[in-house]
Formats: structure tokens, C-alpha cells, sequence
């Protein structure tokens, strides 16, 4: 082993996302394997200022791989941006003997984690957690599966009540920045149109396949939205838009919100997370720092987290094409 690591500190940070109580647990039975220390630092960064820490062992994780959002809580920490905050956390840490830190979060979260370790050359490694799948360095992030499955259930749901009433049905989902979600979901629950950040269909155009919908004889059609969607409105507006120019369709809005950070994670949350939260153990204990665990080709890899942070995630060319031969 190529360092003198003693005791590893796990936290998650950011949003929550099914997987991550996966991912700690995977952390601490790591530690316990290699005979090493592990720590649980409570509320993220807010909780590292203020020496929230608890010892945890092979046993203090059991029956948590099955759970959604985090034991180790997550909050937003206004304090940890400043030089001070970020000092106190510091002491804190060597207080209680804590050689290293494995960061489970998205974003925000790393690059927290980056400027602590260039600050005071603490040893970081991070592991994706968040639904949005927006992180460069990974093809599958912690929670991404297991909300396209609570999505694709939601909307197989509202199709019943949209078919019963020949309605029209705008589903909102998460995606401010990325489409992945609307996208996957979208074509996993036979949706007739997507709207994703990524690219500006325009009113017109969801108009004219609204139209064809119709003229084809469907009764009852499902419109897939990510929260950002470039058309400009936003999805209240769209409604009334479609209203507005189609009176033939009895319009619903749908917004799915926060159901989509919740629930039981999927068996393949569970495994990435078990996966990732080994090497996530073993590289710091190989002496490598600033690294995130990604998956690719269904291979753990590591990226440097300054490259997953300023990357940006590219929407499948593929399944637009598969998208739109779909939605004919």
C-alpha cells in the first residue's frame, strides 16, 4: 500500500440519491476489510465544520443497502466557501485522527472536495451521487437508474388515467441542465413527444406532432419535459399554449418533483455502488487523491474530479433517432 492511511472519513453531500446509503456501506465494510478505521461525518461539509462524527464498523451498516436517500444526512454548508469554514473543518479532521476523506456527491460536492484538497493537500476521492447522470467521467451516476425506473413506473400510471379520459398529459421531470432523464424515461414509457434541455424542438414543431397524433388516431398522448427544456415555457405554460392552439385536447400537468430522489435503489444502484465504493477505499489507499470512480463499459474507472467537473455529459445521439422513429 502505497500510504500511511489510518482512518478514512465518508460523507455524502448535495442532493440525495438512491444508492448513496449503498455506497456507504460499501465504504465502511472496505474500511473494515483492510483493518482500517472509518468515520461517518453527519450532514456533509456543514457537519465536518462542526466535528459531527461518528465511528462506524462493519455492523453499523446493515440492512441500509436497501434504503433511499442517505443515514449520513446531506445539507447545504455557506460556511465550508469560506477560507475560515473550510480551516475549521480542517482542524476538526485532525482532531479526530482522520487521514482521508471519500465524498459521495455530485457537482457542488467535488468541488468543495477540490479546493479542501488544494487548500491543505487532504486526500479525496469521490463517488458520483446524483439522479441527473450529469457528470463527466462516468456513463452511470448513483440514482440515475433507480429514478428512470420510478419515472418510466409513474408515467405507465398517468397513461392509464390519460387513456381513460383522452387526455393530453405534460410530465415534468428532473433535468435542468441534462435531458437524460426525460430522454431514457421518455422512450422506456412510449412517450409521444420529449422535450429536453439539449434541444430546441419548438412550439411548432410539438404542435405539428400533437396534430399528427391525433390525426393518426390516438386518443391520448404523454409529453415527457425536463425541468430545463429550451422551448422557454415552462411546462404550466406549455399547457396553456397547447390549449390555446389545439382546443381539441383536454390538457393535465404532472410534475413528478422530488418522487424521483426517493425509494428503494435498484439491484444495479446497488451494485454500482458496492463497486465503487471498494475502489474508492483502495485507491486512496494506494496513495491516489483527486480521482472520481466512474463506470465505463461496465469497467470501474478513474477520472481526475476537475475533468468530471468541468465536463459536460453528451444526450445519446442514438436514442434521439430511436426517440423520434418511436414517437411516428
Amino acid at each position: 500500500m502505497g500510504s500511511n492511511i489510518k482512518k478514512i472519513g465518508v460523507f455524502t453531500s448535495g442532493g440525495d440519491s438512491p444508492g448513496m446509503n449503498a455506497a456507504i456501506r460499501s465504504v465502511v465494510r472496505t474500511c473494515a476489510y483492510m483493518k482500517i478505521e472509518c468515520m461517518g461525518i453527519y450532514r456533509g461539509y456543514e457537519g465536518m465544520i462542526e466535528g459531527d462524527f461518528k465511528a462506524m464498523d462493519a455492523r453499523s451498516v446493515n440492512n441500509i443497502i436497501n434504503k433511499g436517500g442517505t443515514i449520513l444526512k446531506s445539507a447545504r454548508s455557506l460556511a465550508f466557501r469560506t477560507k475560515e469554514g473550510r480551516q475549521q473543518a480542517y482542524d476538526k479532521l485532525k482532531e479526530a485522527g482522520i487521514d482521508a476523506l471519500v465524498v459521495i456527491g455530485g457537482d457542488g460536492s467535488f468541488t468543495g472536495a477540490l479546493i479542501f484538497n488544494q487548500e491543505f493537500n487532504f486526500p479525496i476521492i469521490g463517488i458520483p451521487g446524483t439522479i441527473d447522470n450529469d457528470i463527466f467521467g462516468t456513463t452511470y451516476t448513483l440514482g440515475y437508474d433507480t429514478a428512470l425506473n420510478t419515472v418510466v413506473e409513474v408515467i405507465d400510471k398517468i397513461r392509464d388515467t390519460a387513456s381513460s379520459h383522452n387526455r393530453l398529459f405534460f410530465v415534468e421531470v428532473m433535468g435542468r441542465d441534462v435531458g437524460h432523464i426525460a430522454l431514457n424515461a421518455g422512450v422506456g414509457a412510449g412517450a409521444e413527444e420529449i422535450l429536453i434541455p439539449e434541444e430546441n424542438l419548438g412550439l411548432e414543431r410539438l404542435l405539428e406532432s400533437l396534430k399528427r397524433s391525433k390525426a393518426s388516431g390516438k386518443s391520448s398522448s404523454i409529453v415527457v419535459v425536463a425541468e430545463g427544456d429550451k422551448t422557454g415555457k415552462n411546462v404550466f405554460e406549455l399547457k396553456e399554449y397547447v390549449e390555446t392552439h389545439l382546443p381539441i385536447y383536454d390538457v393535465r400537468v404532472s410534475v413528478l418533483g422530488h418522487m424521483q430522489r426517493g425509494g428503494s435503489p435498484s439491484c444495479f444502484d446497488r451494485v454500482l455502488a458496492s463497486r465503487m465504493g471498494v475502489r474508492a477505499v483502495e485507491a486512496l489507499l494506494e496513495g491516489k487523491t483527486n480521482l472520481m470512480v466512474g463506470i465505463q463499459d461496465n469497467k470501474i474507472t478513474m477520472t481526475p474530479i476537475s475533468k468530471a467537473i468541468k465536463g459536460h455529459t453528451k444526450i445519446d445521439l442514438e436514442l434521439m433517432r430511436v426517440s423520434e422513429i418511436m414517437t411516428t
